[in-house]
C-alpha cells in the first residue's frame, strides 16, 4: 500500500495563540499510522498566522478524513481544511 501527502491548513482561533504548543497538540492528536513531515506557517491577515502540516498517512479508503477530524478537535483550532495532496 502507497503513502499520501497532504499538506493541510490550520487556523488558530486568535492571533494570541502559542503556535508551538498548538503545533505540538496537533502532532499529539495524529490518528495512528500517520505522521508529520513538516509544518509550514504563513501571514494570513491582522496578526493571524495559519499552520500548514504535511501529513504523510497511508493510501486507504476515507483519505485524509480521520486527521481533519483530529486537527478539529484540538484546543485552538479554528478551522481545518486540505490544502494540497498527493502521493508519495
Amino acid at each position: 500500500m502507497g503513502k499520501v501527502a497532504a499538506k493541510m491548513k490550520v487556523m488558530p482561533q486568535s492571533p494570541e495563540i502559542d503556535l508551538d504548543e498548538l503545533q505540538e497538540r496537533l502532532e499529539n492528536a495524529l490518528p495512528e499510522g500517520a505522521k508529520i513531515s513538516r509544518v509550514d506557517r504563513e501571514d494570513v491577515a491582522f496578526g493571524l498566522i495559519a499552520l500548514f502540516p504535511t501529513v504523510v498517512i497511508p493510501d486507504e479508503a476515507g483519505g485524509t478524513d480521520t486527521v481533519e477530524e483530529a486537527f478539529a478537535g484540538v484546543d485552538g483550532v479554528e478551522s481545518v481544511g486540505v490544502d494540497e495532496v498527493g502521493r508519495i
